[in-house]
């Protein structure tokens, strides 16, 4: 498996997608390096991977300081040797209508969301670049790429990161540097983005979907481990994931 022993580098891993993906892609091989603001939650994690004969580290990160995140990229070079890929996870979703202005909501997604994944793709650039390979996977969503009441502010921090992407991807194509990119778009995943919610009217509205068709994070762990799977050449760059049961 093209898995097997590269070093991915994951933030927002302490929970949710990023925990699962770590515990998929240790248990085949990668050597993965997580990222979060909850110490605890990591060694846990980083723990039973090790228990399961996986090799894993983290170091505490919030994505919001490009310096924490440049730490975590050196972090996978001092331990393991190298990066070769990034997922790109952390993010929040205080869901609200805009009329409601939650605006310091609207600055935590923006820093989080947007500017959180900017710097995790300045963390590793320069070693992409230099070395003509690599992989940036990004958490988007399906609010990045369909509207939703209630989801303005979130969505147009995915609807960014959408285009960060794929200008990505196309610019790589262009300088001949061979990074590859993934952009995911989870609908309803079960994951603890629910609890950022403070307005509501909106959490109750979102509690009710998710607990009539959420499914678990393993169905976007198998996504992210399937695109890192691909053979060096071939780039399989978007993949949209809803439970079967959602309209």
């Amino acid at each position: 498996m093209a898995v097997k022993d590269k070093v991915v580098v994951i933030t927002g891993a302490s929970s949710g997608i990023g925990e699962a993906t770590a515990k998929l892609l240790a248990s085949n091989g990668a050597r993965v390096v997580l990222g979060a603001r909850r110490e605890e939650r990591l060694q846990t994690l980083v723990d039973e991977i090790k228990a399961a004969g996986g090799q894993a580290t983290y170091q505490v990160t919030d994505v919001r300081d490009a310096a924490e995140v440049q730490g975590l990229v050196d972090l996978a070079q001092s331990t393991f040797g190298g990066v070769d890929v990034i997922f790109n996870n952390a993010g929040i979703m205080p869901s609200s209508p805009i009329s409601a202005l939650h605006v310091r909501e609207w600055n935590d997604m923006i820093d989080i969301n947007l500017r959180g994944v900017l710097n995790g793709v300045a963390a590793v650039m320069p070693t992409f670049t230099k070395q003509k390979h690599g992989q940036i996977v990004t958490t988007s969503s399906v609010a990045g790429i369909k509207s939703f009441p209630g989801s303005g502010v979130y969505g147009a921090t995915k609807f960014a990161v959408r285009n960060l992407m794929e200008v990505i991807r196309m610019e790589s194509a262009q300088e001949g540097t061979n990074i590859r990119t993934a952009t995911l778009y989870p609908a309803a995943i079960n994951t603890e983005l629910l609890h950022t919610i403070t307005d509501q009217d909106a959490k109750q509205g979102m509690d009710q979907l998710y607990d009539a068709v959420g499914i678990t994070p393993d169905a976007i762990a198998r996504v992210v481990n399937f695109a890192i799977d691909q053979p060096a050449e071939v780039n399989v760059n978007e993949f949209t994931i809803y439970p079967t049961k959602q309209a």
